[in-house]
Order: C-alpha cells, then structure tokens, then sequence
C-alpha cells in the first residue's frame, strides 16, 4: 500500500504541475494531501492511521515537513542562502543598466571578422553576463534584441544564430556566481549528512568496527567551493561552444560569414570597447576574486556585487557631465580604505596612542565616501523608478525560490514516509555494474526531467533524494563538490531542451516572426550535444573540479595543517616522491649532523638528538615498507575484487529480505482478528519464500569467503600498520631535532633575560612582598616563552609563591632566585657551546628533512606542497575494499 500512496503523490504532483498549478503550492499540496488520504484510508480499512506508512505516521511526517520547512530559514548556520536576494538583485540592476547591450554591440564590432565571430562574440558576452547577472531570462532576451536581428541580416543560419544565443544565454547557471550552485550547495550539505551516516553504517556492516578511519568520511561543500569548482568547467563549455561555432563557420562559411563593421581599428573604438568592457571585468574580479581568495564569504561577495551593480547603474544611466562623480566618489572611497588599512590599525578597541585614533578618524571618512556614493547612486536610479523596479523583481525572484524551498522540504518527508528513499536506493544499489551505472542512470533522469521541469524544482525535489545514494557509494569516493558541478552542468539543459526549455520561451518571444521555431529547435540540438560532451569530459577528469577548492582550501590562511586525516595519503605520497628524488641530499645532511659531537648538550637532549638520525634513516626505510605493502595490496586486488563485489551485492540483496521480513512482520501482527486466513496464509507464505531465497543468496556466497576476505584484510592492514609505523617514527625524528632547534633559537632571548634574574634578588630585600608579586610573575612568563627554560621558570615562581603566601618569606624567596640563576648559569653554558658548535649543522639538518620526514610536524604546508597535494586529492580514490 505504500508503493500505491507513492506513485499517488508522484501522480498528483505530476498533476498539478501539468494543469499549470503553481510550483510553490503543488509540491507541498500534493504532499499533505496524499498523507492525509494515507491516514484516512489506514483508519478506515486497517483501524490504524499509520498503517499505510513505511514507518511511523501522518502526526510525525507532517512534523518533519515542517521541521525541514524551518530549516530552511530557522537554522542560524545556514545562510548560505542569504546570496541569492544579493546576486538577483545585481544581475537585474545590470540587466535595468543596459550593460548586456553595450557589451553585446562593442563585442560583434570585435570579433566580426572572425569567421563566424557574431556568434563568438554572443558567446563571450554570455559568458561575462553569466559571470556578473547569471539572470537567463534577461540575458536571452537582451541578446534575442540586440544580436539575432543583426545575425540575420548578416546572412547567418537561424538554427545557428538562435542556437547560440539561446546556449549563450543559459551560461549564468553554471559560471558562477549562480543560483542553481547557491542552492546546490545548500542541499548537498544535508545530504553529505546523510551519506556520512550511510557511509558509516556500510563500514560497520561489513567490518564490524565501531568507527570508521575519518579519511573514509564524506566530505561536505559550501557555495564558494562550488563557485570555485563550476569555474573551470564553465569556461570548458565556452570553449565548446566558440570552438564548434568556429568550425562550423570555417567549414559553411555561407552560414556563418565573417562580418566587417566600420571604424573598429580607431582609438575612439579602442577606448569604448576599454569603457565597456573594464566595468563588469572589475565587478567579476572584485565578487569572484574576493571569494576565491578567502577575503569574502559568497554572501559578502553578494553584497560586494549588489553594490558595484548600483554603481554601475549609477553612471550608466546618467548623462552629463557628472555621470561618473558617484563612481569617482567610490573608486576614491575605496582607495582610502586600502590606505587605511595598510597604514592604521582601524581597530577602535585598539586605540591607543594619537595614530590609533587618527587611523579610525580616516576610516570613517574613507567609508563615509563609499556610502555617500552609494546612496548617490541610488537616488539616481530611483529617479526613473528603475530602484524600485528592480526590488521588485529581486523580491519577486527571491520569493519564488524561497517558496519552492519550503514546499521542496514539505515533499521530501512524504516522499519518505512511503518508503521512497528505501526504494530508489534499493533500485540503485540493486543495478550491476556499481557506481557509475547508479550515477549515468540518475544523470538521465535529472536530463529528462529537464525537459519538463524548472531547475529550482530538479535541484530541491530529486537531489535531495539521490545525493545521498551517490555520496555513500565508496567505489568511486567522489566528493560533493564535483557532484555538484555534474548536476548543475546537466540541469542546464534543462533551459535548452524542447519543448518546456524556458530559453527557447524567451527567445521565441523576442525573435522575428520570419524565425521558425523548429529552427530554433533544430538549433539547440548541437549545444545539448557540446553541453553533454562537457559533462562527459567532466566526468572523466575530475581535478577540472576538484583541484581549484582544493588548492584555495590549501593555501588559505584557514589552511588545514598536514596532520589533519583527508590529506595524510598525500602527504605521504609527496614525502616519498621527494625523499626518492633528494635521498643522497638528505643522508648527506644526516651524515654531516651525526659527524658533530654532542657530549656538550644535556643528556637527555645529546639521547633525543643522537636517536633522531636512526630514527630518520629507518623511517627512508619504512617508507620502501610502505611500497612494498601498497603494491601487495594492488597486486592481490584484481583477484580479490570480482569476488569481494558479488559478496557485497548478495549481502546488499540480503540486507532488503530481512528488511522486507520485518515489514511483512510488523503488517502480520498489525492483522485484525477479522482477518480472514486466506490474508494471513498468504503473508505467511511470502515471508517463507522470502526466507527460502535469502538462503539460496547465501548459499551462492564462495565457501571460502571468510578466508579470502581475511587474506586481503591482512594486506590492508599491513599496509595501514606500514603507514602507522612510519608516521610515528617520522614524527619522533622530526620532533627531537625541532626542540633542540627551537631550544638554541632562544638563547638570545634568554640571555637577555640575565641581567633582569640577577636584579632580583636585590629587589627583593629592597621592595615589600606584594610589590615584586607581579614583577616576578611577569619574568616568569617570560621565562616561560622561551624553549628549554622550564626549570628557570619554575624557580621564579616559587619565588612569586614565597611572597604571595600569608605570611610572605623573603629568605625562601632569596634561595629560589638563587636556584633560578644556578640553572640560567648551566643553560646559558652549554647554549652559548652549543651555539658555535651544533647550531650550523643541526639547522641544516633540519632544513633538509623539514619538507619531508618532519612535513606531518609543521603548522601548515608550502606552497608546492599545497599545490602538490590538491592536485592528489583532486582525483577521486576508490576505497570500496576497505567495506
């Protein structure tokens, strides 16, 4: 009865969006009626409201609906979606500001000599209006104005042409900043959730362990990691498009001729095409690269945005001859600010001399400027009512996102009461040939349903459903974030696709009457092809995604150190890499530091020194263990793999017996006393059946399994056990070397602490006990701060102690401060020997494997380790036999 309730909703829903219901009040309305038909048709026919539900009832999916509904805005962590009002409103002030039509005429008068450059310059104008409106309805129909009738007249196919602008038009939903990534990444931080707890409960099912090694978990996304990783494959789809328009043009020139405009080689040309084109460069630059960098979060470069856009609109649609004084005002503004910034430190807690305070004087009245050109802004373009206007739009937008949200959260928990989730799972995890056979099916399904549906309602209905399945799947391990960009590359066909494709509306209600939609039709086809040779391609490479978050993740000033668990495999890879090509260096360096005598050092320090040169000479050698390890594991894979994927898939279909048993169970017991025999006979025999195959599906399992998989285990934790051993000695070597580095390092900080220990003792006999209390408290700090002055330390706060106690004892005092110069005297011995006799080597020493053996030890890596281990974590690492 539940698989009836589901194909309900999907019925309804199919409904109401057929019937041109409102999106916003279909998804939720076919929801809460389709519970409430379940709970009447339960209370009438089986005494039970919640008997027509996969598990609990119509009480507590309702409250789940509403639950995920306030998620929506209730959840302070979650405001990611707080960008999508800022970006609407920037697109549209731009799109109000008419720069889509200077950039569209400057851009054909560039590139119309080119074979086929009209529909290259389309291209380019749509990729910058992606990258600064990424409103697809406004820049199509911008586009539909401005070039197609100048394509036309130029003799231009119009398959071509209207193929073109409509591909061009749709780029803002995939070249950030975009709203489909924005809400993309809001839904797939719920579901890496998800998929963590599936992933976890996948690795105790076939292990046994409790916890699962945190390198195996899913790894979730936020709106700047997506924008990051569509950059590239955005701009992969605009060479597609310009490359496919360029042969076309080359290989029917009479379709796509080459176009000749007057005066575009003159300096008037040059400094229009500079005025047009630098504005929204500069805008790109500023809301991109502030993300990029890690300056600004996506909602703050959203901000950044909305307010260069109003600026923009400020001067363009203003004639005279102070067009610019706001721009001006701002670019002044903002220059002051950089000053500013650079010069004071604009810390108002900070204030403490006149600098200070004159830093946060200049501040006030460099922002001052950039508000005062703001609002000057504003009332310019309020004065023809475009402010006005273009809030409007922007809450009209925003409205209709936010509503499909909420009503998307509503659906999701019917579709989960009637045991949806479960059955598209079981579906996927059913189907031969593992991941990618789940991932090319549900690729399909999202194209298909492009053709029908809007991308808001494919992003909040079906992936909130399928992410988490694709997420867990451990065989291909790929992370959010390119799963993202998959998605969202597809969903873009959706603004193509015949015959729902909202771009062929927008273009068909702009073109001329002498433009035949089936051309139109005809002409998009070729960018579906190029948009699905994108994903392809996609697909196949997945660094063109991954490796951008990663390398700006990496070399953030939030850097994750070497240590943290998602980068240790590469750290480890890069470390044995570097070691195999420096190895003569680095036992050179060892054999220099180890030919130094260390008889003047403290004894434990010469113990620690003298070991950490076996201990880096054994952990080269484990490193050759850890090869070794690695390539018996991949060595037994091949044999072990077919076997250990048909055990896994009878386990899986074993998995859904036993859940299918307890439901048949729970249904039997919920039986009336009315019910005839026939019914319970007939459950009864089916769970018999069910029974009988779950043992036959056992029985197909290899007699020898357990021996097979606990030969492979071994392998796999040999190997672990290889790189635990490793790791520890090559922290030990690294550590011990480090101290002593750190210990002589301070000796000129320590002796500049001598004079002030000797005075002590004069000051003590010489002030009352409460005033040397924090005089001595601070020289113990002090103390305390410098490495290997421990013991200093702990002498000059018994000092502190004596005179801080009831009955204050100078004499104690006295003899602490005695014991505290005694071991200054000692330290500052053997640092000042050490100093001229071990520092050169043992800092040499260190250089050499600090990179490598001591790599796991520093608070962050180098740039070309960074770079190095992006480039390894962009690539998605199978780990599916550790499961």
């Amino acid at each position: 009865m539940e698989l009836l309730f589901l194909a309900l909703l999907i019925l309804l829903l199919a409904l109401a969006l057929g019937s041109g219901y409102p999106v916003a009040f279909a998804l939720p309305g076919a929801a809460i009626v389709t519970i409430a038909l379940a709970a009447a048709a339960g209370y009438l026919f089986a005494g039970n409201v919640d008997a027509y539900f996969a598990q609990d009832g119509p009480s507590q999916w309702l409250s789940a609906g509403v639950t995920n509904l306030r998620g929506i805005y209730w959840e302070v962590e979650r405001d990611t979606l707080i960008a999508i009002p800022l970006f609407i409103f920037m697109g549209i002030m731009l799109q109000r500001s008419k720069i889509a039509e200077d950039l569209l005429i400057t851009m054909a008068q560039l590139f119309g000599p080119v074979p086929g450059g009209l529909g290259i310059s389309v291209v380019f104008v749509g990729a910058l209006l992606a990258a600064t409106t990424g409103i697809v309805g406004a820049t199509v129909v911008a586009m539909g104005l401005i070039s197609l009738p100048v394509m036309l007249r130029n003799n231009y196919s119009q398959s071509l042409a209207t193929g073109t602008i409509a591909a061009s038009g749709t780029l803002g939903q995939i070249i950030p900043p975009s709203i489909v990534l924005i809400i993309l990444a809001d839904q797939l931080a719920s579901a890496t959730d998800q998929a963590g707890t599936a992933r976890k409960a996948l690795h105790k099912a076939a292990t046994g362990e409790l916890t699962m090694p945190s390198e195996f978990s899913v790894t979730s996304t936020s709106a700047g990691e997506m924008f990051l990783g569509a950059l590239v494959p955005g701009l992969v789809l605009v060479g597609l498009y310009m490359t496919y328009i360029l042969v076309y043009a080359l290989l029917r020139p009479s379709k796509a001729p080459a176009v000749h405009f007057e005066k575009t080689q003159s300096g008037s040309f040059l400094l229009k095409m500079l005025g047009t084109l630098v504005p929204p460069l500069t805008l790109i630059f500023l809301v991109l690269g502030s993300i990029i960098t890690g300056i600004a979060t996506v909602n703050q470069a959203g901000a950044i945005g909305a307010a260069g856009a109003l600026l923009m609109a400020g001067y363009r649609l203003k004639d005279g001859k102070r067009k610019y004084a706001p721009a001006m005002l701002a670019v002044l503004g903002m220059a002051g600010i950089a000053l500013a910034l650079y010069f004071f430190d604009t810390n108002i807690k900070n204030i403490k001399t006149d600098r200070d305070q004159l830093g946060v004087y200049v501040s006030i009245a460099v922002v001052s400027m950039l508000v005062i050109a703001l609002i000057w802004s504003g009332i310019r373009v309020n004065r023809d009512n475009t402010l006005h206007e273009v809030m409007i739009e922007t809450a009209k937008a925003t409205s209709l996102v936010f509503i499909i949200l909420l009503g998307a959260a509503m659906l999701t928990a019917a579709f989960r009461a009637f045991g949806g989730e479960e059955l598209v799972r079981d579906f996927l995890n059913s189907l031969p040939g593992g991941f990618w056979t789940k991932f090319v099916i549900v690729m399909a399904v999202i194209f298909i349903l492009g053709f029908f549906l809007d991308f808001i309602e494919i992003a909040v209905v079906v992936v909130p459903i399928v992410a988490p399945i694709l997420l867990a799947d451990p065989s291909a391990n790929i992370t959010a974030v390119w799963l993202g960009v998959m998605i969202g590359l597809n969903i873009q066909t959706s603004f193509l696709t015949p015959p729902f494709g909202f771009a062929l509306f927008y273009l068909r209600g702009v073109a001329p009457a002498v433009v035949k939609t089936i051309n139109m039709y005809k002409g998009v086809i070729a960018f579906i092809v190029l948009q699905l040779i994108a994903l392809a391609i996609v697909g196949n490479y997945p660094p063109l995604v991954n490796y951008l978050p990663n390398r700006m993740s990496l070399l953030s000033e939030t850097a994750p150190p070497p240590r943290n668990p998602k980068l240790l495999y590469c750290v480890d890879e890069f470390t044995a890499a570097r070691i195999n090509q420096n190895q003569s260096a680095i036992l050179a360096a060892i054999d220099a530091a180890e030919s130094v005598d260390y008889s003047g050092l403290p004894s434990k320090l010469q113990k620690s020194v003298e070991g950490s040169f076996a201990d880096t000479k054994e952990a080269i050698s484990l490193l050759d263990n850890i090869a070794k390890a690695e390539a018996d594991v991949l060595a037994a894979t091949d044999a072990y793999r077919p076997v250990h994927t048909a055990v896994r898939a009878i386990d899986r279909q074993v998995v859904r017996i036993d859940d299918e048993l307890k439901e048949l169970g729970v249904t039997l017991n919920r039986l009336s006393d009315d019910a005839g025999d026939g019914v319970r006979n007939q459950i009864e025999q089916h769970m018999t059946g069910l029974e009988q195959k779950k043992e036959q599906l056992l029985g197909e399992i290899p007699e020898n399994w357990d021996e097979i998989y606990k030969n492979f285990t071994d392998l796999q934790k040999a190997e672990a056990q290889a790189r635990r051993d490793y790791r520890k000695v090559a922290d030990s070597s690294y550590k011990a070397i480090s101290e002593l580095n750190s210990v002589l390092v301070g000796t000129d900080s320590l002796e500049q602490l001598g004079p002030r220990l000797l005075e002590m003792k004069a000051q003590i006999e010489a002030n009352e006990p409460a005033d040397m209390v924090d005089v001595l408290q601070d020289l113990s700090k002090e103390f305390g701060a410098i490495d290997g002055a421990s013991k200093i330390k702990s002498a000059v706060s018994a000092a502190r102690k004596a005179l801080r106690a009831k009955t204050p004892d100078k004499e104690k005092a006295q003899k602490s401060i005695d014991k505290a110069i005694e071991e200054y005297d000692a330290e500052m011995s053997w640092r000042t020997e050490a100093l001229s006799s071990v520092a050169g080597p043992i800092a040499e020493y260190e250089g050499a494997i600090k990179s490598t053996i001591g790599i796991r030890q520093q608070d962050r890596l180098t740039r070309e380790q960074a770079l190095y281990v992006a480039r390894c974590n962009a690539e998605h690492r199978d780990i599916s036999l550790f499961f």
